[in-house]
């Protein structure tokens, strides 16, 4: 599961490179599908992250900017490396006596609810991938090649 989070992790950097070479008016551009535009996606990716770790898993208190308070390049890599520095040890730390652990939490309808940690956890892991397969669709889309979503070939196995 580190794995993966490190995966995601170095991704997220590289689509932030990526958008150093794209213009501000394309990044805010509104697309078709997804949930809006390429740089409130990654807002979105970084927020669901922290709130899930940081909020419901470890009970911090949260100070999460609006959009429109980094909705810039900049703004957002500052944001994403604010939450890094949260998220981090959490997920280094990460064991086993933490899998089956609950969560008591409310939904949008006000419904309580109870997930697993380790739920939790691998649901982050895949909401960001989901959204990464958004952005590499819109990256085509306005004719630049996306990042690469493979695994291999990022040194995260130390070969």
């Amino acid at each position: 599961m580190l794995k993966l989070f490190e995966y995601n992790w170095q991704v997220r950097e590289d689509w932030l490179d990526w958008c150093d070479t794209v213009s501000e008016e394309e990044l805010l551009k509104r697309r078709t599908g997804g949930i809006g535009n390429i740089l409130y996606t990654l807002y979105h990716i970084v927020t669901v992250e922290y709130a899930w770790l940081c909020g419901d898993l470890q009970g911090k208190e949260l100070e999460i900017p609006s959009f429109e308070d980094c909705a810039s390049v900049q703004g957002l890599r500052e944001y994403s490396a604010r939450c890094h520095l949260e998220v981090a040890p959490f997920v280094y730390a990460w064991n086993e006596s933490l899998e089956d652990r609950i969560l008591l939490d409310t939904n949008q309808d006000g419904e309580r609810e109870s997930f697993t940690f380790g739920e939790v956890m691998r649901h982050v892991i895949a909401h960001e991938i989901h959204h990464i397969g958004q952005l590499s669709i819109w990256s085509r889309e306005i004719g630049k090649e996306p990042v690469t979503a493979n695994l291999i070939r990022r040194g995260l196995f130390g070969n």
